[in-house]
């Protein structure tokens, strides 16, 4: 009798366990994603009786690779150069007959800076917040001259007027260089994308293309030389990101002629890539 109701007693402990794990087999779970939690329920909502619970995850935000890369950013702003050139000296007027500050004076919204970044990578330094920024690029300018009457001649090179050319459409020098920026960069939010920083820096340019290009009822005369700028440009650089908007300036730290007139180029802009 007794081994009759140990056994009744074992058997109905066991039935009690399996009815218990199969009925929270059976329980449904509701999944709620809030910004980066998750919220679990598990319960079914028709039992009142049965308890419910809530579990709430944080999901991990993705962490910034130590090596970034940046392809095909693209700059669109203005070109000038600050102009210090002593024009009565011999050494200007040897190089530059007869001009004065007026020869050069640029239409301020016809010279334009367009720089083409074939890639810039960021590198992590201090936890993402502190990066060296590198790159390579060709950076392009065109000065835009208000006296249509300037003219850049070869062989030997010298600045002259040519009054044929008084009223001409378009008068423009176009300077073109390799470009390499080394920057230090901060990002004040390295969790965005769209982030807050600002970098600094300094860029070397070699001159790989020069012309003068004037423009005349419909016809075009484009004559290319060196004129002697410096074949090399070194340049003091600066961009600032506030989320969407980019802008960035160089400034160089020299001018942009070997003899004769001491101009000094400086660029800005606004410019379009994802960091």
């Amino acid at each position: 009798m007794k081994r009759f109701l140990l056994a009744t007693i074992a058997l109905g402990l066991a039935v009690s366990g399996f009815s218990q794990t199969d009925t929270t087999a059976t329980e449904k779970a509701d999944t709620i994603r809030v910004g980066g939690m998750i919220i679990i329920k598990k319960g079914d909502n028709r039992d009142t009786t049965r308890e419910r619970h809530i579990t709430i995850n944080s999901r991990k935000k993705k962490r910034p690779t130590n090596v970034s890369t940046n392809w095909f950013i693209i700059d669109l702003g203005f070109s000038n150069f600050d102009d210090k050139t002593n024009y009565a000296s011999a050494e200007t007027q040897a190089f530059a007959l007869g001009s004065d500050e007026d020869l050069f004076k640029l239409r301020n919204g016809k010279s334009t800076n367009v720089n083409i970044w074939i890639f810039m990578q960021k590198m992590n330094m201090i936890k993402h917040v502190v990066n060296l920024k590198y790159g390579l690029g060709l950076e392009l300018n065109n000065y835009r001259f208000s006296d249509e009457r300037i003219k850049f001649e070869r062989n030997p090179t010298m600045i002259t007027r040519d009054e044929t050319w008084k009223g001409i459409d378009k008068n423009k020098l176009a300077a073109d260089y390799l470009t390499v920026p080394l920057m230090l960069n901060f990002n004040f939010t390295p969790q965005r994308k769209q982030g807050f920083g600002l970098s600094a820096g300094v860029s070397g340019g070699y001159l790989y293309s020069a012309r003068q290009k004037i423009k005349d009822g419909g016809k075009k005369d484009k004559t290319k030389d060196d004129f002697d700028l410096n074949q090399w440009k070194l340049s003091y650089i600066g961009e600032v990101n506030m989320g969407p908007l980019k802008l960035y300036g160089s400034y160089a730290t020299k001018s942009m002629w070997e003899k004769g007139l001491d101009q000094t180029p400086y660029n800005v802009g606004i410019r379009f890539g994802h960091w």
